[in-house]
């Protein structure tokens, strides 16, 4: 299994089968488990086996399958499955933090990841906030006691490419754990590991299901620190992934690879169609050669990403007329789905943050943030194409 490729492990890892012997996984949609004996019963709540269950808080057949299967494709030791991406964000953080210690973050975050770390601030956790592209600025903030660094790989919604290698041994040096959000990476294009991420979360809610059916999150790391750090705060606060949930992402991660290459590639084909139109300010494609960690993303991801986002010239009012102007691209504020979404960060996901907090990371009332699906190219190259000249 060791020696399968990516796209075999995403169709074959981790499946466990029942007497029955059926194909497609299966959904084990209990919340507790028999015991032939109450000395079974003793022994397992004592150190449950690889295969032993005790209560779907703590987990659960059809989830060990999906924790299984996104660990083998991410290369770490183990993982743990939640009910949202930002339990598994919260988790990650909470689980290992504690009062008077230092993490540093970059500044670029998705809303709910900054508000995490407000609420860690407020219980007496040290926050350092920095331009997560300047690694002379996570030099000056990381010292002696850093805890922890957390940071995505590319921003929301900008797409600020982070070198991660970089701030790894920056990190590593005074003996922090990274921690690196890769939803805009995806599994797919993920080299997280590898370039020195100690710990690596995703919101299953994207690319992984792909079709907008279900939430869900993952936290990937070492055995020592998914089973003795995260494990014993995650089920006993209660941030556990369903069965059936687990099951509709271990359908997903089958098609994964076919869903997130496609998008990549219409995410540049839209992004080299827009370059000098008019009506935009800017194009944001960390997968165009003028975007200023092009190289950067080409290495670490060998792709662009399946995120354009775009600045109108007329602000919010050309953005607004722009949005109501699309016909296949849908006006959501998810992104990864296999149908193409558009969401106006200033007003939905990142609408709390203080308007100078906006302007510092970019996020102008004119910038959309585009995720695209798995439709045609050229269609959906009109369809923006159209919608803009009504901006």
């Amino acid at each position: 299994m060791d020696d399968w490729k990516t796209a075999t492990k995403l169709v074959h890892t981790g499946a466990r089968r029942s007497q029955y012997g059926e194909m497609s996984e299966a959904i084990f949609l209990t919340q507790g488990f028999v015991y032939e004996s109450a000395e079974q019963a003793e022994a397992r709540f004592i150190e449950a086996g690889a295969d032993e269950f005790i209560y779907a808080r703590y987990g659960n057949p059809t989830v060990r399958m999906f924790e299984e299967r996104i660990a083998a494709i991410e290369g770490t030791e183990d993982a743990f499955a939640t009910a949202s991406g930002m339990a598994a964000v919260n988790g990650a953080l909470t689980a290992l933090l504690k009062a008077g210690d230092h993490v540093v973050a970059a500044r670029a975050l998705f809303g709910s990841c900054l508000y995490v770390l407000e609420i860690l601030g407020r219980f007496g956790v040290e926050v350092t906030l920095v331009d997560g592209t300047d690694l002379g600025q996570w030099r000056a903030a990381v010292r002696a006691g850093t805890r922890a660094v957390f940071l995505e790989s590319v921003s929301n919604p900008t797409l600020e490419v982070i070198d991660l290698k970089g701030v790894a041994e920056i990190a590593h040096a005074v003996g922090a754990t990274v921690i690196v959000d890769n939803v805009f990476a995806t599994p797919t294009f993920s080299k997280a590991v590898a370039l020195g991420a100690d710990v690596v979360v995703y919101s299953a809610t994207k690319h992984i299901d792909g079709s907008g059916r279900c939430l869900g999150g993952v936290v990937c790391g070492t055995k020592q620190y998914i089973r003795k750090v995260l494990e014993p705060y995650l089920k006993h606060t209660g941030a556990a992934l369903s069965p059936f949930n687990a099951w509709v992402l271990l359908k997903g991660m089958e098609t994964l690879n076919l869903r997130v290459n496609q998008q990549a590639a219409n995410a540049l084909a839209l992004a080299e169609a827009l370059q000098g139109h008019g009506k935009l300010a800017q194009v944001i494609y960390p997968g165009l050669a003028d975007h200023p960690q092009h190289a950067l993303a080409m290495a670490q991801m060998g792709a662009g990403g399946t995120v354009v986002t775009l600045e109108l010239k007329g602000g919010q009012a050309a953005a607004f007329r722009f949005l109501n102007a699309l016909g296949i691209v849908k006006i959501s504020n998810n992104l990864g789905d296999a149908k193409s979404i558009i969401t106006h960060p200033a007003t939905t996901t990142h609408q709390r943050l203080p308007a100078e907090q906006k302007a510092a990371l970019g996020i102008t009332p004119g910038l959309v943030r585009l995720s695209l699906g798995i439709e045609d190219a050229g269609d959906l190259i009109s369809d923006v194409r159209t919608a803009l000249a009504e901006a």
